[in-house]
This record gives C-alpha cells, structure tokens and sequence, in this order.
C-alpha cells in the first residue's frame, strides 16, 4: 500500500531566508528555516546527509533531501559553467546513474565553456516535496525551480529529484531538469513523470540510453 504526502514551500526571491509552510491536514510542520540562496564561494567540502531515522525515510527529512538536492544543484552548475569538480559520490550511490550524469555534465561543459558566462550564485524558487511509501522505505520526491545569476544575465529551469534513505544516508535516485532542448529533454524524452525511483536500476532501459549516450 502507498500513501503519499505533499509539502509545498513558499518562497519569494530574497536574501532572507523563509520559515517552511506546510499543509496541516497531511504532515507535520517542519519548523526550520532553510537557506533559499546558496552562494557558490562560501560552500566548504559537502557534508554528509544522514536522515533522521538510520531504518526509514519520512517526511521529516524533506528539509536534509532540500538542502543536499541544492548542493547536487550548486555542485553541477559550477562544473558545467565554471569547468569545476563535481564529487558525484557524494550525493549519488547507483553506478548507472552516476555514469549518466558524468556524460550529461561533459556535454554540458562542451556546450557552456565557450561562452567563459560563469554562475555566480543560485536562487530556488518555491520547491515542492512529496513523500511516497513503498516496499523498499520509501521515497521523496522534490522539484526545485531555479535562477541561475551568471556573469551576464540570467536564466532559470526546473529540476526534479527522487530521494531514498540508503543505510541511513539520504541519496539521489534520480535527477531530471526538463529543460526543453536540454541533455535529459533529449536523451530521456520530455514531459516525463518522475516517480520510479528504481529507474536507474532497470539493465535494458540503461542500455537504450547508453545507446543514445555513445
């Protein structure tokens, strides 16, 4: 049996940075303030994201899944704009994926450097998070509007992420920005629902994106 839940977080384009708002009638208030701006220069080596309960995930770390999707944001930016390191393990465990994404900032990279239009700082916009349970622990779904400041000008998209409490670390399954014309939009196809958070470990699927890929 699954049961779903839905927290949607209010925020306006600021310095400040806003208390989390949650729908009383499914979850629990999660009373923290998160930081709505991550500054590129003032991040130090990425923590580690440890859910709250080592044997389950809840809707309670949707604010640890915020905060490490970010970083993952942050970290993949700067690589693909800036030409910096990118430390995929720190934030993804299935080989699969991680190849996937070593090839999708390479391309990205070859397409941006040339345009030396650095990010300066990221911005997220109202993000959503959902918490499904399943069989395996369940997952938490998150999609997170972004505005990228770069030297010059602007520019936002949306990405979506799927996040399991893996040995009690809370780790990406999942990573898609739809961005039409982008690397996902165009190897793994547009408009698509982002819910399977075993995706990434299904052999033929992978090897048809392989097959796009190589």
């Amino acid at each position: 049996m699954k049961f779903t839940y839905l927290l949607v977080v209010l925020f306006t384009l600021s310095a400040c940075a806003p208390v989390v708002s949650e729908d009383s009638s499914k979850n629990r208030a999660i009373n923290n303030e998160i930081t709505s701006s991550t500054e590129l220069n003032v991040l130090q080596d990425p923590p580690g994201y440890l859910a709250k309960n080592e044997g389950k995930l809840s809707i309670q770390d949707s604010e640890t899944a915020y905060e490490m999707c970010v970083r993952a944001l942050t970290d993949y930016y700067k690589a693909v704009w800036n030409g910096t390191n990118i430390e995929l393990d720190t934030f993804i465990d299935n080989e699969n994926l991680k190849q996937y994404m070593q090839k999708k900032t390479q391309s990205q990279y070859d397409v941006n450097a040339q345009f030396n239009d650095k990010v300066q700082n990221i911005k997220i916009g109202a993000w959503e998070v959902e918490y499904t349970d399943d069989v395996d622990g369940g997952f938490l779904y998150l999609k997170l509007p972004v505005e990228m400041n770069k030297t010059v000008g602007s520019r936002g998209e949306v990405t979506e992420f799927l996040v399991r409490n893996v040995n009690g670390k809370l780790i990406i399954v999942d990573w898609y920005t739809g961005t039409k014309d982008g690397y996902d939009f165009m190897v793994r196809g547009e408009n698509l629902t982002i819910n399977n958070p075993d995706i990434w470990n299904d052999s033929e699927w992978v090897k048809q994106l392989d097959s796009i890929t190589d």
